[in-house]
């Protein structure tokens, strides 16, 4: 049994996704449509289906439908059911692509899973997108094809203290990050040298190239509360007095 939950979004698919064996596997509303694709059978379906292309998922013990006019977005949805579930690494697919303002709100997302301990990879274009919350990012020693390839840090919380870039063409030790300045763009890895990422306090969006594989993960503290209960209701944001 892996540790890992994966879930399939609407957003664009640029690779064939990896699937570990034993995962669990969560479809988000149009991310049916691929995982049918790929002939897998889904532990859960989640969404209110506006984007799915396909027939609708029978009505089951694994759909859970939720109604078009509600608060959180299919893809927060699918990451509380695999929370419930007791996972907290979270590989997605088709979280990025067609429609911004949806991949800009699945980076927040990464975010948020950071903030609480959790780790999610976004899987895009050849490229990877996580968060890291107090604590660090470790990569192994990366290889030749991967030497050059752009490795970026920003702030995703107002200000991010102790950020250290650690094997990297540029490096950085304890620096300050803001979430108005781009001075973490465009680093690259080093042919044969180990790299890490890491903040003493605040949350940190890291984008790498796929090829550099994914990195280990540790904090520096303990963390509590969760990332909030499944909301299968309209938005109270609708009711009028």
């Amino acid at each position: 049994m892996t540790d890992d939950c994966v879930i399939f979004g609407a957003g664009e698919y640029y690779d064939t996704p990896t699937v570990p064996d034993g995962a669990f596997v969560v479809a988000a509303d149009g991310g049916l449509d691929h995982v049918r694709a790929l002939g897998l059978v889904p532990d859960v379906v989640v969404g209110d289906f506006d984007s799915l292309q396909g027939r609708r998922p029978d009505s089951d013990a694994r759909t859970i439908a939720l109604p078009p006019t509600k608060d959180d977005p299919d893809m927060l949805s699918a990451l509380k059911i695999g929370w419930g579930a007791g996972f907290r690494r979270f590989h997605i697919w088709g979280g990025l692509g067609g429609r911004m303002d949806h991949t800009i709100a699945n980076i927040q997302l990464m975010g948020l899973l950071a903030r609480h301990g959790a780790t999610g990879f976004l899987h895009g274009d050849d490229t990877v997108i996580t968060a890291i919350c107090d604590g660090e990012l470790a990569f192994p020693a990366q290889p030749v094809q991967c030497s050059g390839r752009m490795v970026s840090v920003f702030s995703l919380s107002d200000v991010s203290l102790g950020v250290n870039e650690s094997g990297l063409k540029y490096e950085l030790h304890d620096g300050t990050l803001t979430n108005t300045m781009a001075l973490g763009l465009s680093n690259e890895f080093r042919d044969g040298t180990a790299a890490s990422i890491s903040v003493t306090k605040g949350t940190l969006i890291v984008t790498f190239p796929i090829e550099a594989g994914m990195p280990s993960v540790s904090h520096c503290h303990d963390f509590t509360g969760d990332i909030g209960q499944l909301d299968t209701t309209i938005s109270a944001l609708l009711v009028r007095e």
